[in-house]
């Protein structure tokens, strides 16, 4: 019984770390977004890719950093989770750029 609860605690633990961090990185490549693209225009800013590039990045800065700090020790990094990661990066980046750009048109 006291083995289960650990098991369920640790895999607690990891869902929360990799739902928080694939969310931070996302907010944190939406904030670099803005400044890197915060001289042009928001259409022109909308369209540009270097923006995609900063989410990309930090979409593989976590696979790397899952690899390098073994937060799957023993189960299978699938395609679940991988595909997980990419989203909750993707959306975070995507609804807080959306954001940030409407805020800069409308000031």
């Amino acid at each position: 019984m006291s083995t289960e609860s650990i098991s369920d605690r640790r895999e607690h633990i990891r869902s929360i770390s990799v739902t928080a961090l694939a969310a931070l990185l996302g907010v944190g490549a939406a904030l670099a977004s803005v400044a890197l693209t915060g001289d042009l225009p928001v259409d022109t800013a909308a369209s540009d890719t270097r923006a995609l590039f900063l989410v990309l990045g930090a979409i593989v800065a976590q696979f790397v950093l899952f690899n390098f700090t073994n937060i799957y020790a023993d189960d299978e990094f699938g395609m679940k989770h991988h595909l997980f990661i990419t989203f909750m990066t993707f959306a975070m980046w995507f609804v807080t750029w959306g954001i940030l750009l409407t805020a800069e048109s409308t000031a």
